[in-house]
C-alpha cells in the first residue's frame, strides 16, 4: 500500500520509515552538551544545586504525606543548610556558557542577583531556625517561603 503525497509521488512504508526514523535518530543523538571548561565550573554549579535539591525535597515529602517526624525533619535541615552554599561561588564571569542555564541577567544585574541569594540565605536560616527548635507549622511555612526564593530565583534567573 503506497500512500500519495500532494504532489501525486507516491510514498512507501519504507519511505515513511526513514522519513520519520532518520530525524528521531538524530535527535536522539543530541544530547546535553558536556562542560569541558577546566574544573567544570557550570556543570559542578548544576551537580551542586541538584545535591541541594535532593536534600530539600524530602522535607516536601514528610510534609505532604502527613508524617512529620521533628527530629527527622530537622536532621534533612542540618543536611540541606550543609549544602546551601555549594553552587554559589560557580558563577563566575566566565562562566554563561553551554551547558549553562543561567541567564544573562545573572552578570548583568549581580545586585538583583545577589538580593535573590541573600534571600535565600534568609530564608533558609529561618527554615533551620524553626526546624531545629521542632516548630511543625513555622517549619512548614517557613519550607514554602525557602520554597517560594527558589522559585523566584529561577523565574528572574534561569531559562527552562
Amino acid at each position: 500500500m503506497a500512500v500519495l503525497l500532494t504532489s501525486g509521488f507516491p510514498m512507501t512504508r519504507k519511505m515513511l520509515f526513514l522519513l520519520v526514523l532518520v530525524p528521531a535518530l538524530l535527535l536522539a543523538g543530541c544530547g546535553e552538551v558536556e562542560d569541558t571548561r577546566p574544573g567544570q565550573p557550570v556543570k559542578t554549579r548544576q551537580e551542586a544545586f541538584k545535591d541541594l535539591l535532593r536534600s530539600f525535597e524530602p522535607m516536601s515529602k514528610m510534609m505532604k504525606e502527613g508524617r512529620y517526624d521533628a527530629d527527622e525533619f530537622a536532621r534533612m535541615s542540618t543536611d540541606f543548610m550543609a549544602k546551601r552554599k555549594a553552587p554559589w561561588s560557580h558563577f563566575g564571569s566566565d562562566t554563561n556558557y553551554p551547558p549553562s542555564k543561567a541567564k544573562p541577567e545573572v552578570w548583568q544585574d549581580v545586585a538583583a542577583f545577589e538580593r535573590a541569594k541573600q534571600d535565600f540565605f534568609a530564608s533558609s536560616d529561618a527554615l533551620n531556625a524553626a526546624a531545629q527548635a521542632r516548630d511543625k507549622t513555622r517549619g512548614e511555612n517557613l519550607y514554602f517561603r525557602v520554597y517560594d526564593t527558589c522559585k523566584s530565583c529561577h523565574d528572574s534567573f534561569r531559562h527552562r
